[in-house]
């Protein structure tokens, strides 16, 4: 514990350095970034949500900043490959790193990384939030998160609570609700959401906590019931129903991203990514853009995202601590 704590206030260091610093040199750097493409790495597979919001936001740092910024997908080991590879990249400023939660849970959910992303990633920006809903197939005679709860109860190990595949945000998020309400359910990890999604609807597991965009055209036409989602405040796509939070205090699970970049990136190159992110957020059309996945826009400082990571780094390790969670 009290070597996550150090590496929590090295990062934090990281991040304040990431606003100072004005050497001469680096001035220099900065006046002249970027000079040549920049890799911004996904630790997924094309077509997801995270690929597609790499895919956004690099698009807008390629109008505004005159140079071309690639995705380039690097899926395996629940994010660990992409991560690795910007980690050990030139800290330049032409590696950057799409970050996701599975940063967050990986730091305790795998004992033998060879990296440490709070040591050794330097935040850049927050992008974008997004909600889960808790849903369920329709044969399930549950409508509503109290009666999900004392079912739960009094049935333990009887409901089969469907993810994308052990530590994704879809796990932890149910993992989270099983220790704030004492319940007992049986986790099903899928390779990905598609699969997960099919049995869900086949009614072959029960529940699913799951992206919004995923579920919704389900939830409109009547396959499957929405009881809550993960978020502290409602949806505006699903105005009727319900936060997990108002049956479950303190509850809170949401899918996020943001930008990061090997630790030694000057801290001007981080200054100008920042503004530049910071300033499509605000644009009307991007923030649109990710609206249509589901996603509200989180416009941040580069301290402000390091202490939110860090954040959701302690939470996540106490949840996968509780639950003795393993990778697959």
């Amino acid at each position: 514990m009290r070597r996550q704590f150090l590496l929590r206030r090295q990062f934090l260091r990281l991040t304040a350095a990431a606003a100072a610093l004005p050497a001469v040199h680096g001035i220099a750097r900065a006046e002249a970034y970027p000079r040549r493409p920049v890799r911004v790495i996904v630790g997924s597979a094309a077509g997801g949500t995270p690929d597609i919001v790499g895919r956004l936001i690099s698009q807008w740092l390629q109008e505004r900043l005159g140079e071309s910024f690639v995705v380039e997908n690097r899926s395996g080991a629940g994010g660990n490959i992409g991560t690795e590879a910007v980690v050990r990249a030139s800290a330049d400023g032409y590696t950057l790193l799409l970050v996701a939660p599975s940063n967050a849970v990986n730091a305790t959910l795998y004992q033998k990384l060879s990296f440490n992303f709070l040591r050794d990633a330097v935040p850049i920006a927050g992008l974008a939030r997004a909600s889960l809903v808790l849903e369920l197939t329709p044969s399930f005679p549950i409508t509503s998160v109290p009666e999900f709860i004392a079912y739960a109860k009094q049935n333990p190990g009887k409901i089969n609570l469907a993810s994308a595949g052990n530590g994704t945000i879809q796990h932890i998020a149910g993992e989270l609700f099983k220790m704030m309400t004492g319940t007992d359910m049986v986790h099903v990890p899928y390779r990905s959401g598609a699969p997960a999604m099919t049995d869900l609807l086949a009614g072959q597991v029960q529940a699913m906590f799951n992206t919004i965009p995923t579920s919704i055209g389900y939830l409109r036409n009547g396959r499957l019931r929405a009881l809550a989602v993960s978020s502290t405040t409602p949806e505006a796509v699903l105005p009727d129903v319900p936060t997990v939070a108002q049956f479950v205090p303190g509850y809170e699970a949401t899918s996020w991203y943001g930008l990061a970049a090997p630790k030694g990136t000057p801290a001007e190159i981080v200054a100008i990514l920042n503004r530049a992110v910071n300033a499509g957020l605000a644009d009307p059309k991007l923030k649109m853009q990710f609206a249509d996945q589901g996603a509200t826009v989180f416009p941040c400082a580069p301290a402000d995202f390091g202490q939110f990571v860090a954040a959701e780094t302690d939470k996540w390790g106490k949840v996968v601590r509780f639950a003795g969670l393993r990778p697959d």
